[in-house]
């Protein structure tokens, strides 16, 4: 029986719920999800501050469940902390953001479509280490927040569907990422409408979950450093 660990970087448990009841969704029966949402930091992400307090939240999360999860996502448009997760894991780990700019440049040139009025930088410096900056079109960003959205589904629906629009008048792409865990659900949605490729990020997610059940993993790299005002148990992970 697969398991995977999804971490909600911020600090709202209902946000983890939404995430991981729509990750369970896509994936086969036999998967066993555990659940983990951050200790610490912001109850929404939405500057550069609280995303590199995600980061830590991230890895502080995982620390109890090393050895216990076949993958980890995290479930963040942003991914914080992925590069260490995946240095210190040793199993795969996945990013609503990579995943979903993966999966939608498969299809050739992508837009992202998401909320937050600082998330523009962050998410082109995942592109960029993603290799897929060259393929990233445009990033447009709705004035509602994720909670926002999630809270308003019909104004969300006419919103999103709007600022694709926008998009598609201004330039020719071959798809469009619905950016953020409040967002699950809509892309089938709005590609219907729309005709085009419609990238849901978390539905991007679970796909990229169930693959990496296949692919193989290197070990687990400590740094030997010492660390200090961690918590416990994140300090004895990282000790290794």
């Amino acid at each position: 029986m697969p398991r995977a660990l999804i971490i909600n970087p911020n600090t709202s448990d209902k946000v983890t719920q939404i995430l991981s009841d729509h990750i369970a969704s896509h994936l086969p029966a036999d998967w066993q999800l555990l659940r983990a949402t951050a200790r610490f930091g912001a109850d929404y992400i939405a500057s550069e501050a609280s995303y590199a307090i995600s980061a830590h939240a991230c890895l502080d999360a995982f620390a109890p469940h090393a050895g216990q999860c076949d993958a980890v996502l995290i479930g963040c448009f942003g991914d914080p902390g992925i590069e260490a997760l995946r240095e210190l894991a040793g199993v795969p780990v996945i990013g609503l953001a990579e995943a979903a700019m993966q999966e939608a440049a498969r299809y050739g040139r992508f837009a992202i479509v998401t909320g937050g009025q600082r998330w523009p930088a962050i998410l082109q410096r995942r592109a960029q280490a993603a290799g897929l900056a060259a393929q990233l079109a445009d990033i447009r960003i709705v004035p509602a927040s994720g909670a926002e959205l999630a809270a308003r589904p019909d104004y969300a629906r006419q919103v999103l569907g709007e600022l694709c629009l926008q998009i598609m008048e201004a330039q020719p792409v071959d798809a469009i990422v619905l950016g953020g865990a409040a967002l699950a659900g809509l892309g089938d949605v709005l590609a219907e409408e729309l005709g085009l490729a419609v990238v849901d990020s978390v539905s991007a997610a679970a796909r990229a979950l169930q693959a990496s059940a296949a692919a193989g993993c290197a070990d687990a790299d400590r740094d030997g450093a010492q660390y200090s005002g961690v918590s416990d148990v994140l300090r004895e992970f990282l000790r290794g």
